[in-house]
């Protein structure tokens, strides 16, 4: 489902049941050795993923590992992005000289828990949620893209960006009761100097889906 919204030019590959007698990598059970099996499954099936995306790409299925804040360590020259949720996992990757970074995310199309919202929203996005209806778990969506926006602005700046750091608006090209896709747009807040010698950040562009119970969402910057 997330080549859906990924331009041409990004590998990806996901998992929507968890294959039996799936392990680590040799290389990467160390990350995970005292974690719980939920966190083993989530962190070996995204990796899975991204090495399956990687053969796609014709680079070597190596080990990956992992960095501050949790990034994912890709091969020099390899940008992507991993994300998982209850039955589902998946990645997505680049090579470097197409795409400057890459952003996704999934969620279960269901409502935020209470009191998430006001934590992870600036007043004019709730103000927009207010006004709109729509038969989707709107609510849900707004977090998903701002994972989205996280995952794609992290590896080029190496600095923390908030929920509060980031405005999002959408567009619906289509919903119904349980289904619906569209665009969003990211403005970023705060100053967006990066660190691959490249332009500024100050938005991100983006595309989002709700299918088969779950909300996915990709920025792929070039």
């Amino acid at each position: 489902m997330i080549e859906n919204i990924l331009p041409s030019g990004i590998a990806a590959a996901e998992l929507l049941e968890y294959p039996e007698g799936l392990r680590a990598h040799p290389a990467e059970e160390h990350l995970i050795a005292k974690s719980v099996e939920k966190r083993r499954r989530d962190f070996i099936g995204a990796r899975h993923c991204a090495r399956q995306a990687l053969a796609q790409l014709g680079e070597p299925e190596v080990p990956i590992g992992k960095g501050e804040r949790g990034m994912p360590l890709f091969p020099r020259g390899i940008v992507g992005s991993l994300t998982h949720c209850d039955g589902y996992r998946a990645a997505a990757l680049a090579h470097a000289l197409r795409f400057r970074s890459v952003g996704i995310d999934a969620e279960p199309h269901a409502e935020l828990p209470d009191g998430v919202l006001e934590s992870v929203s600036l007043p004019e996005e709730r103000q927009w949620l207010r006004e709109t209806e729509s038969p989707l778990h709107l609510d849900r969506l707004l977090f998903c893209a701002k994972e989205a926006t996280y995952k794609a602005w992290f590896p080029l700046t190496l600095r923390w960006l908030g929920f509060e750091d980031a405005h999002i608006t959408f567009t619906v090209d289509a919903a119904d009761g349980d289904s619906g896709s569209g665009t969003f747009h990211t403005k970023l807040l705060v100053p967006g100097g990066t660190n691959d010698g490249g332009r500024p950040l100050l938005d991100f562009d983006g595309r989002w889906q709700v299918a088969g119970g779950l909300i996915l969402t990709a920025i792929a910057t070039a």
